[in-house]
């Protein structure tokens, strides 16, 4: 189970493997070389239907309630599972994680895309992973398989008894990898079965580049996804990149640094916060966020302060996109992880997501992202307007990219 976050932008995503009836030699991570424009073209489409898929069927699970999800939390801690998957269920998994990209070279350009991402004082990004292995006489864990999780996303790798202090032992490393913001992810204890837990951790906390002050704070009205109308504070601003599609406005904000940006997608008026996000796939996201533009006179743009968190559990929507041999105690390849007595198999058991996320005047320690505009028809330029006072799409990109690290939906102002 899933503990509470502490403020900052935050995810986890956490694969418990069960078996379904000393430590590792250390291998530092490779020093990846930046993607090349053609790595690029080959990663950044994948990613970006994953972000799609992911985002809108959690938001699916459970409508009405603020999702944020970070797809390369996820993406992470599922190639490192990946990685001991064979047959059927790894075809699976290539296909629903990369698109049909070879896991040799998805782990190639994951590890060149994460451990390029910039992180400096003011626009921190750390990225953390950990495999920990269950010490016993009947399982046995392939080195091949920890190998090339150190080699490609820096695993740290644990082999424990998996009993009380291996679940202190793996809250700590949650805590510290979380600079102490999340300080527990096991609440009960570790299941008789379980045989591993591969464990993401990634922590976002960047200022924006220019701060709001106190007279750019002004109390407005939030009309929630249910019809209440919330009256909360609104930061103003004068914003200059601005995105509009056939369906929503939007523009980006960036943070100090100018290597992140905070944006937001305004689906129009009459068009269903629930429909816009329903009809979304990798392609017209990214089109979307590509297509921000610098605007003349700038745009006016008022952003809600919000704070909440968000969990899901994600084995029926990973097993939905395409890869549900990975859960089944029958069907499951899992062989290049290590071995289990005859009789047995290893399989995933359950794939726990949670983030957190918190938008203020000093810039963002969570996920968030909004969108908002409005169509100017005159000839001279004029001032847009983009007011976020009602369900609204937000996310954390990488500027280099574009492509979401955090994606979400404000529905209602938390409180």
């Amino acid at each position: 189970m899933l503990k509470r976050a502490m403020p900052t932008l935050t995810a986890i995503a956490m694969l418990l493997l069960t078996s379904c009836a000393e430590s590792a030699p250390e291998n530092p991570a490779i020093q990846a070389e930046p993607l090349t424009a053609a790595e690029a073209r080959e990663l950044v489409p994948a990613v970006a239907d994953l972000t799609a898929e992911v985002f809108k069927r959690s938001f699916a699970e459970d409508i009405g309630k603020n999702t944020l999800v970070s797809p390369l939390s996820v993406l992470l801690a599922l190639a490192m599972t990946a990685n001991g998957a064979d047959g059927e269920t790894l075809a699976e998994m290539e296909a629903a994680l990369g698109g049909g990209i070879a896991l040799d070279d998805l782990n190639r350009l994951l590890s060149a895309y994460a451990n390029n991402l910039p992180s400096e004082t003011g626009s921190k990004l750390n990225i953390a992973n950990s495999i920990w292995f269950r010490d016993s006489e009947h399982f046995a864990v392939k080195d091949e398989f920890l190998n090339v999780n150190t080699k490609y996303y820096g695993a740290d790798i644990k082999k424990a008894a998996f009993d009380g202090n291996t679940r202190k032992e793996i809250n700590n490393w949650v805590s510290k990898k979380t600079d102490g913001m999340i300080k527990e992810i096991i609440e009960e204890e570790i299941p008789r079965d379980a045989i591993m837990y591969l464990i993401n951790a990634i922590v976002f906390d960047a200022e924006w580049n220019q701060k709001y002050e106190g007279k750019d704070v002004r109390k407005r009205d939030f009309t929630a996804f249910d019809g209440r109308v919330q009256n909360t504070d609104f930061m103003r601003s004068k914003e200059y990149r601005y995105i509009e599609t056939p369906d929503a406005v939007g523009f980006t904000k960036q943070y100090k640094g100018g290597h992140y940006s905070f944006a937001a997608l305004l689906p129009n008026e009459d068009v269903k916060i629930a429909d816009y996000i329903a009809g979304m796939n990798g392609e017209s996201l990214m089109g979307a966020l590509n297509s921000a533009y610098q605007y003349g006179d700038g745009v006016r743009v008022r952003i809600p302060k919000f704070t909440f968190e968000y969990d899901i559990t994600m084995n029926g929507l990973l097993s939905k996109m395409g890869m549900p041999s990975a859960f089944s105690a029958e069907d499951a390849d899992f062989s290049r992880i290590g071995t289990v007595p005859p009789g047995e198999n290893i399989c995933i058991d359950e794939v726990f997501h949670k983030t957190f996320i918190e938008v203020d005047e000093r810039g963002t320690r969570a996920a968030a992202v909004t969108a908002v505009g409005m169509l100017d028809t005159l000839s001279e330029p004029q001032p847009k307007y983009v007011t976020l006072d009602r369900p609204f799409v937000f996310a954390i990109i990488d500027n280099t990219t574009n492509l979401p690290i955090f994606i979400g939906a404000l529905l209602e102002i938390p409180g």
